[in-house]
């Protein structure tokens, strides 16, 4: 028998929604991080969504509408430093809990986004 996937675990498509909805919510309100995203979070929203609902096990319609998810290219004109980075997985940490995202998947996705962040970092400094 297979172990659930992440995405199984939290509740599917509906838990994603709410982590993402949390966390652009969060980012809508920081001056550290909100000038870096388009004046219309909305496609941003979908494609975090689909990116993280396939990653974590879900459905692969990120990868059919977009292909590639290459992360650090699509983030790569924006500059990222520590205090970006620092930002970003602070509201992304605030959001699984937030959306109750229950152990021990949570964990498994803290893990991922502390790498992550540290991945899309392309500045030194800037603290």
């Amino acid at each position: 028998m297979n172990e659930p996937t992440i995405y199984e675990q939290i509740g599917g498509e509906e838990t994603f929604r709410r982590i993402v909805d949390i966390f652009y919510a969060r980012v809508e309100a920081d001056p550290r991080l909100r000038h870096l995203f388009p004046r219309d979070l909305e496609p941003g929203k979908e494609h975090q969504r689909l990116f993280l609902m396939q990653y974590f096990g879900g459905p692969r319609t990120y990868s059919e509408r977009r292909g590639h998810p290459r992360l650090r290219m699509r983030h790569a004109p924006f500059p990222i430093g520590p205090r970006e980075r620092d930002a970003w997985l602070e509201h992304m940490l605030a959001a699984l809990v937030e959306a109750g995202v229950p152990e021990p998947a949570r964990s498994v996705m803290e893990t991922y986004f502390r790498h992550a962040a540290q991945a899309m970092m392309n500045q030194i400094g800037n603290e």
